[in-house]
C-alpha cells in the first residue's frame, strides 16, 4: 500500500497508509458513522494534502488502542479494509479533488455492526448511504414478528427497536436525517388536554386503548404500533412490559420512587377530603392555610417520582424531565389540581396487570 498523495501535487506530510487502514477500521467496528466519513474528507488526517495529522493528540481517538486491535470484530474489519479492491477504492478517494465515494463494502459491514451496537443512527445513515435502509428495516420488522411467532418476547422487542431505531425523517431541514427520540413533546402531547373525567387520562384509559398508546409512544411509531394490533392482548402486554425495561435501563430505581410518591398520594387524598370536611365552617385564614400544607405536600409528590426537585416548576416541567430520564413514567402518571395548582400525580388503573408486574404498586 502506498501512501495517499492528490494526483500532480506533492507532500513533505508523511501519511502512513497502515495508519489510515487502522483508523478505517476502528470506524467500520465500532459502527461510528461520524468518524468514518470524517476521515474521507479534505482536512482529515488521512489525507496527504492535508495539514492535519494522526499523532496530533487531538485524532488519537481516530486510532485502535491494544484491547481494540485484540478483538476479532476489528481485525475482521481490517481484513477487509485492506481488501486489494477495497484498498484501491480508499487510495482512489483520497486522491480526489471532489467529495469522497465511500466504499459500499466498508459502509455495510459499519452499518450492521452499529445495529449490534445499538447505534441505530449510525446504522441508518450507512444504510440510506447504500440504499438499502427500507429493506433493512423491514427485514428487522419481519424477524421481530418472527420472533413473536415463537413467543420469544425479548428478541421480538430488540427487533422492533431496531426497525424503529432505523426510520428516517424525509422532511427534516435541510436535508433528510434519521428520526430521533422525542420522549419529551410525546409526553406533553399525551397530557396536553386536562382530564375532563378521570378515565380521560392516558393511565386511565380503558385497557386496550392504553396498550396502543402505550406501545405508539415507546415504539416512536405509529406504523410500528399497528404491526402488533392483531397480536393477542397478553402478548402485547408482555411486549410493553419488556419494551418499558428496555427503553429505561433504571427503571426498578424509578418504580421503588413511585411506590413511595403513589404511597404519598394516597395519603394526600385522604389529607383533601378530610381538610375539606374541616374547613367548611373554619375561618377563611385557615382554609388558606390548609390549601398551601396541601399544595406542599403535592408538590414533594413531583419530586418524589422524578428523584430530584425543579426550583419553581411547574407539572409540565417535571413531565418533561420525566419523560427525559424515565420515558415510559408518562404512561402512569396524570395532572391534577391543588388549589389553583396543577400538579402531577401516580396514576394505574387497578384491574391492569402491568402496573404490578413493572413494580409500580406499593405492598400492602
Amino acid at each position: 500500500m502506498s501512501a495517499a498523495t492528490r494526483k500532480g501535487q506533492t507532500t513533505d506530510k508523511p501519511v502512513s497508509p497502515e495508519l489510515i487502514a487502522k483508523a478505517i477500521a476502528k470506524a467500520v467496528w465500532a459502527g461510528n458513522f461520524v468518524n468514518f466519513k470524517f476521515l474521507f474528507l479534505p482536512f482529515s488526517p488521512a489525507r496527504a494534502d492535508s495539514s492535519e495529522r494522526f499523532d496530533a493528540e487531538r485524532y488519537s481517538y481516530l486510532l485502535p488502542d491494544d484491547r481494540t486491535v485484540a478483538d476479532p470484530g476489528y481485525q475482521q474489519a481490517l481484513s477487509l479494509v485492506r481488501r486489494e479492491d477495497v484498498w484501491r477504492h480508499v487510495e482512489s478517494e483520497l486522491e480526489a479533488n471532489r467529495p469522497a465515494q465511500l466504499p459500499s463494502d466498508l459502509l455495510l459491514l459499519l452499518a450492521d455492526n452499529a445495529v449490534r451496537a445499538g447505534k441505530y443512527t449510525s446504522a441508518a445513515l450507512a444504510y440510506e448511504l447504500l440504499r438499502v435502509r427500507s429493506r433493512m428495516q423491514e427485514e428487522f420488522f419481519a424477524e421481530a414478528d418472527r420472533a413473536l411467532d415463537r413467543n420469544d418476547i425479548a428478541a421480538g422487542v430488540h427487533g422492533y427497536l431496531i426497525g424503529t431505531g432505523l426510520a428516517y425523517d424525509y422532511a427534516a431541514f435541510p436535508e433528510p436525517l434519521p428520526e430521533v427520540a422525542d420522549f419529551q413533546v410525546r409526553a406533553l402531547a399525551l397530557h396536553g388536554d386536562y382530564p375532563e373525567r378521570p378515565e380521560d387520562c392516558i393511565a386511565l384509559q380503558p385497557r386496550e386503548h392504553s396498550i396502543r398508546t402505550a406501545l405508539g409512544y415507546l415504539l416512536l411509531s405509529a406504523e410500528a404500533e399497528a404491526r402488533l394490533a392483531a397480536r393477542p392482548m397478553e402478548l402485547r402486554e408482555a411486549f410493553l412490559e419488556e419494551l418499558v425495561r428496555r427503553r429505561d435501563p433504571q427503571w426498578d430505581a424509578f418504580a421503588a420512587r413511585y411506590r413511595e410518591a403513589s404511597s404519598q398520594a394516597v395519603q394526600l387524598g385522604a389529607r383533601l377530603r378530610a381538610d375539606a370536611e374541616q374547613s367548611r365552617n373554619s375561618r377563611e385564614g385557615l382554609m388558606g392555610e390548609l390549601a398551601a400544607e396541601q399544595l406542599e405536600e403535592a408538590q414533594r409528590i413531583m419530586v418524589r417520582l422524578l428523584g430530584r426537585e425543579v426550583p419553581q416548576g411547574e407539572w409540565w416541567q417535571y413531565l418533561k424531565e420525566l419523560a427525559y430520564e424515565h420515558p415510559p413514567a408518562v404512561l402512569f402518571v396524570g395532572r391534577q389540581l391543588v388549589g389553583d395548582t396543577e400538579v402531577i400525580i401516580p396514576l394505574y388503573r387497578s384491574d391492569s396487570p402491568l402496573p404490578a408486574r413493572l413494580g409500580l404498586v406499593p405492598q400492602p
